[in-house]
């Protein structure tokens, strides 16, 4: 099943061939984004101050707001307002997981934010020590867990090599106590030396010293879909893939061949974008999983927005670079997990 612009289950867009790109294409050229404010003053403080300093840009030093200011409007139903009381308490007891890397990071963060601004009087437990992520609702007996682990797929170190190993996955025990688990695994896939992260890639026996990056991209997420299927019950768990967030380092990929990345853009895109490579690749994995897996696509609304990433202010000194893979919070995340939560409330 295929979250994509579903605000409530009978709204979701199941995978028929049709893509999710065309669907929305016509609701950014008819109607534009929309300039909604959803977050009050006092929650965007709220949201700076319990975020991870990377994320908060406003804290660094952003001098513009408007990227706060904008809502997704999907075609055919509108998303409910999000109600973080009605979460927390249908959600009592429980445990959700996020399983993946920075990104999925950054969606922890927004929902942890969210819920606390939400319902600011809660009282809660935080512990930010990569690689385990818990914030603890107290009141609610609620945890909310992001762990790192960047492939799905472990990465090992042997004989003094990192090694990849595509068709393994021996930590899976951690993932199974919990009621709704989140996994997302792209932008790690496709780095090159020296920020790649592994030396070598084990597939069945066999050593490679690199293979087509896509293929081993699609046999990684076999492998965890696998384990999925294998291991996850789900009457109990609800099993959630985060789509492939855009990143926006060549403005050639939103019509504005002179920007070299996102440094200064300060207005969303409206119009049509290029489907980012490796949806099909995604979907192909989603489609033959015996156990019901939600694709949260978050590519569209994430290509347009080259506006809403941290730029210069993923630090105070703005030291680090123009980062223009995360997004700043509050911001794009939310709406992630506003369609997140509105498919959870409805099911």
């Amino acid at each position: 099943m295929f979250l994509a612009s579903a605000c409530v289950l009978w709204c979701f867009l199941l995978y028929n061939g049709q893509t999710v790109q065309e669907e929305w294409q016509s609701v950014i050229s008819s109607t534009g984004l929309g300039s909604t404010t959803t977050l009050t003053p006092s929650m965007i403080h709220q949201y700076v101050a319990s975020s991870e300093k990377r994320f908060a840009s406003g804290r660094n030093g952003r001098p513009d707001k408007q990227y706060t200011k904008y809502r997704w409007q999907p075609s055919g139903c509108n998303l409910p307002r999000f109600d973080a009381r009605s979460f927390l308490d249908r959600f009592r007891g429980k445990k959700i997981l996020f399983v993946g890397d920075s990104l999925g990071l950054d969606q922890w963060q927004s929902l942890t934010c969210m819920l606390h601004a939400g319902v600011p009087e809660a009282r809660y437990s935080l512990n930010q020590t990569k690689p385990i992520y818990l914030f603890r609702f107290l009141d609610y007996n609620l945890e909310i867990k992001m762990q790192w682990h960047q492939f799905l797929v472990d990465l090992d170190q042997e004989g003094g090599k990192r090694v990849l190993k595509l068709d393994s996955i021996k930590g899976g025990d951690a993932w199974k106590d919990n009621d709704v688990l989140v996994f997302d695994s792209w932008h790690w896939w496709f780095y090159k030396p020296p920020q790649q992260p592994w030396d070598i890639i084990q597939l069945g026996g066999r050593t490679y010293q690199d293979m087509d990056r896509m293929t081993a991209l699609r046999t990684g997420l076999g492998t965890w879909a696998r384990w999925v299927d294998s291991n996850v019950d789900s009457r109990r768990t609800r099993v959630v893939y985060q789509g492939i967030s855009a990143s926006h380092y060549s403005g050639s990929g939103w019509g504005k061949a002179g920007a070299k990345n996102c440094l200064g853009q300060m207005q969303p895109i409206e119009g049509s974008v290029t489907p980012i490579q490796g949806i099909a690749v995604v979907k192909e994995v989603l489609s033959h999983m015996k156990n019901p897996t939600h694709f949260l696509d978050v590519s569209l609304l994430t290509q347009l927005r080259p506006d809403a990433h941290p730029q210069l202010y993923a630090t105070k000194g703005h030291s680090g670079g123009v980062d223009c893979t995360h997004w700043c919070i509050a911001g794009v995340p939310d709406i992630w997990n506003q369609l997140l939560v509105a498919d959870a409330l409805s099911s």
